[in-house]
């Protein structure tokens, strides 16, 4: 979903791979888990697969579930996850290079596919990028109803003081009290056709460039935490938005682009083991936004390891056993 920049990174004891930024170095996952809920019967046992994601927590979270959920199913995992940038972790699932990660479907349809119109319907979109991909040598199963989009955010207080739940509402709040609609976003969200321009136009907003700072994003959750603005722009998915207990609208009008999460999975890996979608599927159904935000924010509030987080969720949602 952020801006890809197509660099390749040569870091220490790293090797990059000829056919993009797809890494061929990587470590086992040696979790000692037993199948739970899935990989009865360990359908993946002799399977040697390898597991990437991108380098932000979300990422880092969904390959390790992705790695550790093979490894109850009998499977030997090699761990390359935490690839800088998009392009490095797509280009390693095209390739071969790795055998699957859980991407998004709005980056793959904007990002990889070249495509400027995003598609309303999240299923669709789903649709769209599963029938464009497979020519690619990619199979992509069903999606989770996880979306890591944008969105504008306010504190409690902001919230019980002028009561808007949608961004319908915020466009009546900038139309009947100006002053009232204070934005903080990121310079990146200012500019972009799919951020606040698009925003302002879909909704009929006029607000004014005196209501608007910009910062980093950081800096913006603690800035709508403390009221400074009375709206930030926040990923949907961000573990601080349940820590800071703030308020998001709904993007009543399907404005945002749909960045559901869904394996993007090798198809001749997939071909070579079917078993794959049978063992993701059940574990795929129980991301939401809600499960995205707790597990995030162990990570960025709290401070503990992704790979940590995802098994122990894993086992305490009963997919996997020990570890």
């Amino acid at each position: 979903m952020r801006v890809v920049r197509r660099t390749c990174l040569m870091l220490a004891g790293v090797l990059v791979a000829a056919s993009g930024c797809g890494l061929t170095s990587g470590s086992p996952m040696v979790d000692d888990v037993e199948p739970g809920s899935i990989g009865q019967g360990k359908p993946l046992d002799g399977a040697d697969l390898t597991v990437t994601s991108k380098e932000f927590t979300e990422q880092l979270i969904l390959g390790a579930i992705m790695g550790i959920a093979f490894q109850a199913a009998g499977a030997e995992v090699l761990d390359r996850t935490g690839i800088q940038g998009s392009i490095g972790a797509r280009e390693a699932v095209k390739s071969g290079d790795a055998d699957g990660m859980y991407e998004y479907t709005g980056t793959a349809w904007i990002t990889y596919l070249g495509n400027s119109e995003p598609i309303a319907d999240p299923q669709k979109q789903w649709e769209a990028v599963r029938d464009a991909d497979a020519k690619n040598g990619i199979t992509w199963l069903p999606p989770s109803t996880l979306n890591n989009t944008y969105a504008l955010a306010m504190n409690q207080s902001n919230f019980k003081k002028y009561g808007t739940k949608t961004l319908s509402d915020v466009a009546a709040l900038a139309k009947s009290d100006p002053g009232a609609v204070t934005l903080c976003v990121e310079s990146e969200f200012a500019n972009r056709a799919d951020g606040l321009p698009g925003m302002e136009k879909a909704y009929g907003m006029n607000i004014p460039s005196g209501n608007v700072t910009q910062m980093d994003t950081g800096i913006i959750y603690t800035q709508v935490e403390k009221g400074t603005c009375t709206y930030g722009e926040v990923f949907t998915t961000d573990g601080r938005i349940k820590s800071m207990n703030l308020e998001v609208m709904a993007d009543d009008k399907k404005f945002f682009p749909n960045y559901n999460v869904a394996p993007e999975i090798n198809s001749k890996a997939l071909k070579k083991y079917p078993a794959i979608a049978e063992v993701l599927d059940p574990i795929t159904k129980k991301l939401n936004n809600r499960v995205a935000q707790t597990l995030n924010a162990k990570v960025d509030v709290d401070g503990e390891d992704p790979h940590q987080v995802a098994l122990d969720w894993m086992k305490e949602e009963g997919f996997v056993k020990g570890g």
